[in-house]
């Protein structure tokens, strides 16, 4: 027989948050390194280089931010704890780099901060991107983690090896009977050996 005591729910393996933490930070890492071999590093934040990656307008400023985001996603994805942490910085900061986006391309009319310029050389297509990775890291931030239920089990002996002697008096014949009782066998009979002596 066994019996469980002080259950505990605790986070078990690889968790699905840290995955997807690593493989995004993966994809900007990749992005900020093509992104270098397409713009150099001269005029490091301006508008001059028109240079398009996958329809995104990137200038070397823009890819550093990029390096620095994905080598942040691989370094917090290695518990999972970090990988919700990456998440919420992953939707305050593009979600405010979708916003300030949207003020520059005029979606959105009034931009108190027009004297900062452009210098990550956002066009509309960024506002996407940054909008969904806000979404994103939204998504990483509230994931449940998967988890496993840890009951420490403890073995408790049953006492099935009992024996009961009964000795009766002496019968009218003069003889003593001994009756022995055993444990049950899986058939469910009980066995009774009696055996009777003679006095003497």
């Amino acid at each position: 027989m066994t019996r469980s005591e002080d259950a505990h729910i605790r986070v078990h393996g690889l968790q699905p948050v840290q995955v997807l933490a690593g493989l995004i930070g993966l994809v900007y890492l990749v992005a900020g390194a093509i992104g270098f071999s397409r713009t150099g590093v001269t005029d490091f934040a301006g508008t001059q280089h028109d240079v398009m990656l996958l329809g995104f307008m990137v200038n070397p400023l823009h890819n550093l931010v990029h390096v620095v985001v994905g080598l942040l996603g691989l370094l917090l994805a290695t518990s999972s704890g970090l990988a919700r942490t990456y998440g919420w910085l992953l939707f305050a900061g593009f979600g405010v780099a979708a916003i300030w986006g949207l003020m520059i391309t005029g979606v959105i009319s009034s931009n108190p901060v027009s004297g900062l310029g452009n210098p990550l050389h956002l066009n509309a297509a960024d506002n996407w991107l940054h909008l969904g990775s806000a979404v994103l890291g939204l998504i990483v931030a509230i994931m449940p983690a998967r988890k496993v239920a840890h009951v420490p089990v403890t073995t408790v002996p049953d006492d099935t090896a009992t024996q009961t002697i009964i000795t009766d008096k002496a019968d009218t014949s003069g003889a003593a009977t001994e009756t022995i009782e055993r444990p049950k066998r899986t058939t469910g009979w009980h066995r009774r050996s009696n055996k009777t002596k003679a006095a003497h």
